[in-house]
C-alpha cells in the first residue's frame, strides 16, 4: 500500500495553468448496477488545446497519526478489497479537448456474475496536458527559449452499487485542543453497513452562557476508519470553560441528494478548559 498527496493544480504556475488545464464534471462518480455506465465531462476553457490521459488505480481517504488526511492507494487489490478497478473500464483513454470544447468520458462496468450486493470504488484520473508555459529570468544570449511542459492531475472518485447498499458511522474519542488562537479537534469515525459514509462534520464551540464562539463544516468521507483533525481559527479566547458540540451527518451540498446513502446523524460534546 502507497500513501499519496494527489494535486489538482500547482500553486506556483496557478495562472499559467489555467489555460491548460480542463474542467471536470462531475466530481464523484455513482453507477448503478442496473445501468452499469456513467460519465464525466470534461470542457476547456483555454485558447489552446489541450491532451488528456484518463487512468484508474483504487484508493480511499486516511488519516496518519496527526490526523492528517491522505489517500491510501493499493496496486493490486485483491478479493478482500471492495475494488471495481478490474472491471470498471473508461472511454476513451486518450483525446485531444479543443480550445471551448466539451467531450465525454464515459465509463463502463463489467462486474464479474456473481458480484456480491454491496459499494464498489476506483478512483479516475484525468492528466491534462497543454503548450508550453516559458521560464523568464534565466540569463540566456544565444536566442533559445526555454519553456517547462506542465500537466494538471484531476483524481475524482467512482463508486458502483450493487443491490442494497446502506451505510453509517459510528463516532467516539471526540477531543479537542486549543493552541494560540487557533482550535484542533478530532473525532474518531467507524463506517458502518457496506458503503462508504459521504457527508459532513459540523462543530459549535459555545462558552459557559451558551454563546457561539466558532464554527466550522467540513466534508469527509469515511471508507473505513478515520480520525480526521480539523482546524478553526477561533481567536484569543478569554479563561473559562467552553464546550465543543460535534456532529456527523450525511449530507453534502456539493452533490446530487439522489447519490448521498441517507444515515443517521451522530452527535457528541467534549469540555474545553482556558486556563
Amino acid at each position: 500500500m502507497k500513501h499519496a498527496s494527489w494535486l489538482v493544480a500547482v500553486g506556483l504556475f496557478a495562472t499559467s495553468l489555467d489555460a491548460q488545464g480542463v474542467m471536470v464534471a462531475p466530481h464523484a462518480v455513482y453507477i448503478d448496477h442496473r445501468v452499469r455506465s456513467g460519465s464525466v465531462l470534461l470542457y476547456n476553457p483555454g485558447t489552446e488545446p489541450v491532451e488528456v490521459t484518463i487512468s484508474t488505480f483504487f484508493g480511499y481517504p486516511v488519516t496518519d497519526s496527526t490526523g492528517t488526511i491522505m489517500l491510501r492507494t493499493v496496486e493490486a487489490p485483491d478479493s478482500t478489497q471492495p475494488s471495481a478497478l478490474a472491471w470498471v473500464q473508461a472511454f476513451p483513454r486518450r483525446l485531444t479537448v479543443a480550445p471551448l470544447e466539451r467531450q465525454t468520458v464515459r465509463l463502463l462496468g463489467r462486474p464479474p456474475a456473481a458480484l456480491a450486493d454491496g459499494e464498489y470504488w476506483l478512483r479516475l484520473v484525468i492528466a491534462a496536458k497543454g503548450g508550453q508555459v516559458p521560464v523568464t529570468g534565466i540569463p540566456d544570449s544565444s536566442g533559445i527559449q526555454v519553456g517547462l511542459t506542465l500537466e494538471v492531475r484531476t483524481v475524482i472518485g467512482v463508486a458502483y452499487r450493487k443491490g442494497a447498499v446502506s451505510t453509517g458511522v459510528a463516532l467516539s474519542n471526540v477531543r479537542a485542543q486549543l493552541k494560540g488562537d487557533t482550535l484542533f479537534t478530532w473525532g474518531r469515525l467507524e463506517r458502518r453497513g457496506n458503503a462508504a459514509f459521504v457527508g459532513v462534520v459540523r462543530g459549535t464551540l459555545v462558552d459557559s452562557t451558551r454563546a457561539v464562539r466558532a464554527s466550522f463544516t467540513s466534508p469527509l468521507g469515511v471508507y473505513f476508519t478515520m480520525e480526521p483533525r480539523i482546524a478553526v481559527v477561533v481567536g484569543r479566547l478569554p479563561r473559562g470553560r467552553y464546550w465543543l458540540r460535534y456532529e456527523v451527518a450525511a449530507e453534502r451540498e456539493d452533490l446530487d441528494p439522489a447519490v448521498v446513502l441517507k444515515a443517521p446523524t451522530v452527535r457528541d460534546s467534549v469540555q474545553l478548559v482556558v486556563p
